[in-house]
């Protein structure tokens, strides 16, 4: 069922919905967050660097809170 207030750059061609990609993995804050940006990348601006850079930051978030949990 395809839900209007979704915007296309997060439903890929075959339907599936960014978040619930997200969710049925059940990843974390900052691995779902950097997951949304790579999957939209293509499709929301002209160029997809600034969303690749945003997912690039998250998945650091997510390094330094795994070695912070390791220290």
């Amino acid at each position: 069922m395809k839900d209007d207030r979704v915007p296309y750059y997060y439903v890929g061609n075959n339907g599936y919905e960014a978040r619930k990609v997200v969710s049925g993995f059940d990843l974390s804050y900052n691995i779902g967050t950097a997951t949304t940006y790579l999957l939209r990348c293509q499709r929301k601006h002209a160029t997809p660097v600034a969303d690749i850079k945003k997912a690039i930051a998250h998945l650091q978030f997510e390094l330094e809170k795994i070695e912070e949990k390791n220290d």
